[in-house]
């Protein structure tokens, strides 16, 4: 039982590391925010697929939006599918892109 035990373990164990995206917007507003948000993700309660954790607020004179994914796969997924194609679209009163972006492998996630 022991090493079946061990194999369900491995089997759980996902070896992607986690994907982390800031995007400053400079000039950017809280208003803008909640209507880009609210084109882009599923719901007020609910994140993008794949994405762990999501926060947002007013720095450096505009606004910056940090998001972790569970890999850099679903991500990319959301940028190209989701992210990029309302933003080309135009979302009224939303913020007004290319943002500053800085993105990084997550070494420690505490939650």
């Amino acid at each position: 039982a022991m090493r079946g035990d061990r194999s369900n373990r491995a089997n759980w164990w996902r070896p992607t590391m986690a994907y982390a995206i800031v995007h400053h917007f400079p000039g950017g507003t809280k208003d803008q925010y909640e209507k880009s948000l609210a084109a882009v993700h599923p719901s007020k309660s609910s994140l993008p697929a794949g994405q762990i954790f999501h926060a947002a607020g007013p720095s450096a004179g505009g606004w910056t939006i940090m998001a972790v994914h569970d890999s850099k796969e679903s991500w990319e997924q959301f940028r190209d599918q989701i992210l990029m194609p309302r933003m080309k679209q135009g979302i009224e009163g939303g913020l007004v892109g290319p943002p500053q972006e800085t993105a990084f492998d997550v070494h420690n996630l505490q939650r």
